[in-house]
Parts: C-alpha cells; structure tokens; sequence
C-alpha cells in the first residue's frame, strides 16, 4: 500500500503540494484562535463536587477588600513613611528583602485608601504587585511561556548545528523545519475546532509545537537519510523515494501510531488538564504523520539531489560499527554494561513523590520576592491563610428562612471543633441572630447596611439557598495535614446539615487535592496503558513477541531510572532543584512521552536488523548490521532532542526543570543504552529466539 500511495504524490506531486498550501493557508485563522475556547484552568474533575462547589463560588460578589502588596525597589525605611502619610502604621510594613517590603494593610484601611497608597509609592519608583494565589498563579503561567520562548532562541544555535551535523547539508535541515511547522499548524487548527465541543485545558498549545517538533525532526531524518543513501547507491529518484518510504516510511508510520496512542492514554487523568495534553499531542503527531507521508515524498522528488546542496564532510562513526560487533559477540557484558548504569537509578524510583502545590508560591524560586512575601504573610497571619477552605452549601430552603442560618451556625460550630482549624469565618459569626440575617436576605433595606454588606462575602444574590463559610487551617496548603483537614470536612458534612442539602469544599486547596489524589490514582493504569500500547504495535510492527516484550521491560527500567534520577536530582539539589515532591501535573507526561518517543529508535532498529534478514543475513550479522547502519542516525535524532529539553533548565521554575532533566535523561538512557546496548544485544544473547514467532522468508525458506 505504502509504495502505491508513494508513486501517486510523487506522480501528482505538485498537486499535493498546492493541497497543502491551501491546506495551511486555510486553517491559519484557526490556528490562530486556537485558544479562544481553552481553559486556563481545567484540573477539575467535570461533575465532581469540588467542581461543584469551586464553580459556586462564582456565584459570590463580594465586596471590594484590601489585598497583601509586594514593594520592590523601595527601602523599607521609605514605605514605611508614604504608609504613614495614608494613615498605615509602620508595624504594617514588613522587611522581606533589600528594597522589599511587604505592606499588610490594617483591616480598617478603605480598598480607596490603598489605591491611593499604591500610587504614591509607584511615584517613588516602587513596583507595587498585589500578593494573592492569583497573581502568583498568572507569574508561573508567564515565566513558562517566557521559558518556552526564550529556550526556542538560546537552543537555536545549537540545534542548527546539531542539525547539520545529523542531516549532512544546509538544503536537507529544512525538510524537518517544513514537516514540524506544516503538522503543528493543522494539528492547532483541529484543536480549535474540538476545543468548541469539548473543554481542553490551555496548556496543550505547548504540548503540541514541543512534539511536532520533536517527532517532526525524527520522522524527516529517518526518511530522508535512506533517501540520500540510495541516491548515493546510485538509484534514481523515484525508486529511490518509494524504497524510503516503503522501509523508513513504513517504520515512521508504526512508531507514530505508537507514540499518538501513549500519549492519548493520558485522556485516563479523566480531567480537562490531561484531556488537552492527550488530544493536543495525539492530533499533532498524527499531522505529523500526514505530513509526513504526502508532503515529504513530493518535496524530496522536487528537490532530488539537490538535497545534497550545502553538503558538510560529517566524520565517520567508525565506534557503531565496532559497537556492533562488541554487542553481537559479548552481549552478556553489553547487558551487564547497560543494567550496571540503570539498575542503580531504578532502585531509587520507590522515593518518588508527586505533588501539584496549592501554596503556588513554593513553584518560584526561593529567592523570589512574591515567594519571599508570601512567606512572610504566613509568619504573620498563620500558614494556612493564604489559601482558604471554601466549604459551600446549598440548603434545602431559602436563606431567607431563619431555620437556615440555625443549620449554617450548627455546621460553623462542627467547623470549629475539628483539629487543625485555626480559625472560621461565617455569616453567623457576624453578631446578628437568625431572624435579622433572614431579614437581611429579604428585605436588605429594613436592616443595617454593615450586615448587609458583610453577607455579601458570603451569599449569593441570585441563589438564596447558597452559603460559603470559610475555613482556615493551621497547616499551610501543601501539608498533609491540610489535604486530610479537607477530607475530613467533605465526609462529615451530610451529617453535619439538614436533609437535601448539597456541600463539599472547593476552592484551590480542594480542587488540587482532587487533582493529585486523581492523578495518583490513574498513574498505573495510564502507564499501563502505554505498555500495552507499546506491546501491541511492536509485536505489529515487528510480528514478534519476544521483541515487544523485551521493547517493554526495557521501557519499563529506563522508565524506573528515570524517576529514580529525578529523584537524585532533587535530593541534591542538582541543577537547582528543591526538595519537594516533583509537580504531578508534568512528571507522568515524561513517563508517557518516554514510551511513544521510544518507539521511533526502536521500529527503525528492528525494521533494519530483519531487512537484512531477509536478504539472507543470520540474526547476529543482521544485529551487527543493524547497530553500524543506525546507531549515529537514532543517537544523533536523541541528541537533538535533548538540545531542545536542555534549554528549558533556563527557567527559574522547577516545573520546568523537572520536565527537561527527566526527558533529557530519559532520551539519552533510550538511545544511548537501551537501543545501542540492551536491544541488540539480547537479540543476539537470544539468537533464534530473538524475533520469535517471526521468522526471516528469502525465496520460500526461512533462516535463523
């Protein structure tokens, strides 16, 4: 099928190519708008009850209230005196820093009063950043875009001459460049037409340009180098074009198909974050592939040799053909080599913990003034105020029944009594009786306005059966002991109302809490998952067994090894790393990643290896052969890959860290151990069972 459907876009080939030019030039608006209908949020479970309750919430209008803020490039000495001219005393402005203070306004100071202040010290040059988990959350979200961006630019360098090194000449980098930006320009324009149907979360945009990219440079090298070299064996065109594509092509096609179906294991998380990542990375490889296998032979049949333009004289790998031998002769030693550098990883994988922080602020780097501020709120206020619990109730009957606010007081004494509570805020505890806070709901002009105005932090106009009380814990927001404060409110608290109500905690404490436990939860089967995704395209790929068993449980140990690294790293303080838990929300996409990307180095080596055994080769010269011919091609796709992981460390957020050291060190493991040291020489250790049931047919017969 593969060498029909070569000989067609090379026969119509500028046909295809006019395809893909309105292709793309009619799907760059959708591209465009391709974040109009994501979320930003998206790491709730759709239909839970802390999506419930956190939805609610917006219910509320509360009134205009004064806000923590952060004074930079001020002395403390000067903040304190343009306080005091606003009537703030001195002991509300906090030292955090050189030329950083942290001011927390009194809680008689107006919401004017503080707008005023923030222009006086914004005349003196001071940079004035309200403190709360919003503006940190819109910091973090900046500074990975940021990374994103500035990585692109310092990798560039780097890359162009990894690039040419890899692909051999100037004319031959541009295909990769052509297939990556054609499939992620199509994939986003299929995002953004889902994105109308279904909730997907923001962050796959990103997800989407790092695998094109990534896959789009594998898929290029792969077909184009076995195009060169049968031009260079002095095929022509054509017949050169169709037996890449029937070899590399055929290859490129399983390992996208196997990478596409691991990464959509992650549609498991069951929650727009993971859905998004999911969709995004299964839509844009699967662009990549169609880009790939219609775009990529009529570009190469035009260009033809004049892809040898700008040709660089690259050194011999002379060491892959001598691995090969080593491998094919001493496979026992080459495992052992390959197990004595991951085994020791793996073994420190069960010290892996995972955590998405609700505290956001411990994202930043320690020496981050907003961290600094945040930390200082706690000092001042407790840990556990800077993200309060949000318990919200829908009562059977109107607030505007005295009967409710009993049950609302009832269930603000239970609050109250539970270990850990340092402190609740309710619409009971305002100093009115039942009767007056009914009234105040029905008829808001008989009462007084201060009543009024303080139920607005807690009710909702439009729906008088909705209450919120506000519970701060005594831990701060990532401590255990907050997340199990929050499990122990959300089981009590039928038992705690009447009849017919509806409650749970939200707010950003539950809502991660959810995330994390859920995340926990699907890891297993989402890596399971992707093993068996893994399983069955290589033994389709291949037709053995044995080699799709080997391809996992090498997958599973550079997996292992790969948490257990991580784990190094964050122990001691490698590359700048905290020690916390790594963030739940990146640390099983490198997982999954792992084992898609590994597909690609190993189909191409397989493929290889039982090509030359059908021209008559036995298994270990094939090995051998196979080791020599793509050991530079799959280190050196590995090797660009890392280029472009690497240049995320630029970041100052571990977040990010986490996601270039782990797909860093999981892509070098890959192609550098298992596919140069571990596969080829358990084939040969295995011999004729090496591709078992599979077996090599030349002329009607088969060898081992």
């Amino acid at each position: 099928m593969i060498p029909s459907w070569t000989r067609f876009t090379v026969k119509h080939r500028w046909v295809m190519l006019i395809l893909w030019i309105l292709l793309v030039a009619t799907t760059v608006p959708l591209a465009a708008q391709v974040t109009k209908h994501l979320t930003t949020n998206g790491f709730n479970k759709p239909h839970s009850q802390v999506s419930w309750a956190t939805n609610s919430l917006n219910d509320l209008h509360p009134a205009p209230s004064t806000k923590p803020l952060l004074i930079e490039n001020l002395s403390e000495a000067s903040a304190k005196r343009i306080a005091a001219t606003h009537h703030v005393p001195s002991g509300a402005v906090h030292r955090i820093g050189n030329n950083q203070s942290l001011l927390m306004p009194p809680s008689t100071l107006s919401v004017q009063t503080e707008h005023q202040l923030e222009t006086a010290l914004r005349d003196r040059h001071a940079v004035v950043t309200e403190v709360g988990q919003l503006a940190i959350g819109k910091k973090v979200t900046h500074d990975v875009s940021q990374t994103l961006a500035r990585s692109g630019i310092v990798a560039l360098p780097f890359l162009a001459a990894l690039l040419l090194l890899v692909f051999g000449s100037v004319m031959s980098v541009s295909l990769p460049l052509i297939i990556a930006l054609a499939g992620s320009e199509v994939a986003l324009a299929a995002i953004s037409i889902i994105s109308r149907h279904i909730q997907l979360s923001v962050f796959l945009t990103d997800i989407v340009s790092f695998l094109a990219l990534g896959v789009g440079i594998d898929y290029a090298l792969f077909i184009s180098t076995r195009f060169r070299q049968n031009l260079d064996d002095g095929r022509d065109l054509e017949a050169a074009i169709v037996d890449s594509m029937s070899h590399a092509g055929r290859s490129v096609l399983y390992s996208g198909i196997a990478v596409a179906l691991a990464v959509a294991t992650l549609l498991l998380g069951n929650d727009a974050y993971w859905r998004g990542l999911a969709l995004g990375g299964s839509v844009a490889i699967f662009a990549v592939l169609l880009a790939t296998h219609t775009l990529l032979p009529p570009i190469m049949r035009l260009l033809g040799h004049g892809l040898h333009w700008g040709r660089i004289r690259r050194p011999d790998f002379h060491m892959w053909k001598a691995l090969g031998r080593f491998v094919t002769r001493h496979p026992l030693w080459s495992i052992l080599a390959g197990l004595v550098i991951l085994v020791p990883f793996a073994t420190l994988s069960p010290k892996l913990q995972m955590s998405t922080p609700a505290n956001l602020a411990t994202m930043l780097p320690v020496n981050n003034p907003l961290r600094l501020a945040v930390e200082k709120q706690q000092q001042i206020q407790g840990a556990g105020s800077i993200a309060p619990i949000a318990v919200v109730v829908q009562l059977p009957h109107s607030t505007r029944v005295a009967s409710s606010w009993d049950a609302v007081s009832e269930l603000t004494a239970h609050l109250e009594k539970l270990p850990d509570v340092a402190s609740v805020a309710s619409p009971t505890s305002l100093g009115a009786p039942a009767p007056l806070l009914a009234a105040a709901v029905s008829t808001p002009e008989r009462v007084p306005p201060a009543l009024v105005k303080g139920l607005k932090n807690f009710t909702s106009s439009r729906n008088t059966r909705l209450v919120v009380v506000y519970v701060t814990a005594k831990s701060g927001p990532n401590a255990a002991r907050t997340s199990r404060l929050v499990g122990r409110i959300d089981s009590h608290l039928a038992g705690w109302l009447p009849q017919g109500s509806r409650a749970a905690a939200g707010g950003l404490v539950p809502v991660l809490r959810n995330f994390n436990l859920l995340t926990q939860s699907r890891i297993p089967w989402i890596i399971g998952s992707a093993l068996l995704v893994a399983l069955v395209v290589l033994t389709a790929a291949t037709g053995s067994v044995m080699q799709a068993i080997l391809g996992v449980v090498f997958d599973g140990l550079v997996a292992l090894a790969t948490a257990g690294f991580l784990v190094f790293v964050s122990n001691h303080g490698l590359f700048g790393f905290q020690r916390q838990p790594l963030d739940s929300s990146i640390t099983p996409l490198i997982f999954v990643l792992l084992f898609g990307l590994s597909m690609d180095y190993e189909v191409i080596l397989l493929h290889r290896i039982q090509e030359k055994m059908r021209d008559g080769q036995s298994l270990r010269e094939a090995v051998n052969h196979g080791v020599a011919t793509t050991g530079a091609m799959i280190t050196g796709a590995g090797m660009i890959m890392v280029v472009v992981f690497l240049a995320l460390l630029i970041s100052p957020l571990q977040i990010m860290k986490t996601m270039a050291v782990g797909l860093s060190f999981a892509v070098l493991a890959d192609t550098w151990i298992v596919r140069s040291l571990l596969v080829p020489s358990a084939t040969a250790l295995l011999n004729r069972f090496g591709f078992w049931p599979w077996r090599a047919k030349m002329a009607g017969k088969a060898t081992p």
